[in-house]
Order: C-alpha cells, then structure tokens, then sequence
C-alpha cells in the first residue's frame, strides 16, 4: 500500500506544470472544458502509468539488489532532468477538436514525463507494480483533471517554476540512492 501512496502523491507532484497537463490546460481554455479531453487524459494516463509498472516489473526479475538501486536512482535522474529541461510552450490551436490527436499528443509527453519515470522508480523500488501503477494511474488522472477545471491556473507560465523545484528536489532525492548503491 505503500507504493501506492507514493506513487499518488509523487506523479501529483511531479505532474505540476508538466506538458501534458500544460496541454489539457490550454486545450480547455482554447475549446472550453470538453468532457472528451478529460476522459482522453484519463485513459492515457491510465494505460502510461500501466505500462511504467509493467517495465518495471519486467526489470526487477533482472537485477539484484544493488543493481535495482542503481535503476532506480537512473530513473530518478531522468525525472529530474525532464523537470528541469526547458521545453518551450507554443500556443495550442486544434482546429479539429480530434481526441484522437489529443491522445496521441498525450501519450508522447507522457511516456517520457517525469511522473512516469517516478512509478517505474518506485515500481523497482518496491517490487509492487499494482500498486505503484494504479497509484500512478490515480495521480495523474487527478493532475489532469485539475487541469482541465482550472485552465487558466496551470496554463500560466509561473507554473513551470515549480517543475524546476521538483526537479531540484527529484535530484537530491537520488543523491543519498545513489550514494546507498555505490557503498554496498
């Protein structure tokens, strides 16, 4: 149950002012707040935290001890970096309204997020998939939807300072990780 804690509150955390809630933010100040965008993010968050818990169910069979740690603190790294990279926000304009370009759309910024990388961390980490995946499923269809019924806050530029603070915090997170692998 642990796992899913975690994972809940680590993929909100993560998810603040990440790209895809950037995107259905902006998609619902664009179009208005469209139930089909927020069942669409729901979906795909759904199936990336699913997939992330899969990998990492697939890796812990693979590893001993050490090594896990050493993934673990590899994925916490990549997270941090994602939350630290400086992506460039264009302006969002879908003539079509597809849900579908909206899906694909979604699953490209969430298969690389910082929130993903967290639930396969935790996923080795802990060795429970289910939970750290429906717990990832949970905080980033929360994050979504946060987005979509408050556009106007989480498309504002001012949230992107709190990705750089959780990229700070993701890296001194896996500093004492690593430092636990390399002296065992």
């Amino acid at each position: 149950m642990t796992a899913f804690y975690f994972a809940f509150l680590a993929v909100i955390l993560a998810g603040l002012g990440a790209r895809d809630q950037g995107t259905v933010a902006a998609l619902s100040l664009s179009q208005g707040p469209r139930p089909g965008t927020l069942l669409t993010g729901i979906a795909i968050s759904v199936g990336t935290a699913a997939f992330a818990a899969w990998a990492g169910s697939f890796v812990v069979p693979l590893l001993d001890a050490t090594a896990r740690l050493v993934m673990v603190v590899i994925a916490l790294l990549l997270a941090a970096l994602e939350s630290v990279w400086p992506f460039t926000r264009r302006r969002i304009e879908e003539p079509t309204g597809s849900l579908g370009a909206l899906g694909i759309v979604l699953v490209a910024h969430q298969m690389t997020d910082a929130a993903r990388f967290i639930v396969f961390a935790l996923t080795v980490a802990t060795n429970a998939p289910i939970a750290a995946g429906i717990g990832g499923a949970a905080g980033g269809a929360a994050s979504l939807a946060a987005a979509w019924m408050l556009p106007e806050v989480f498309a504002a530029p001012r949230v992107r300072l709190w990705r750089r603070v959780c990229g700070a915090m993701l890296l001194l997170i896996a500093l004492p990780v690593a430092f636990q692998a390399l002296t065992r």
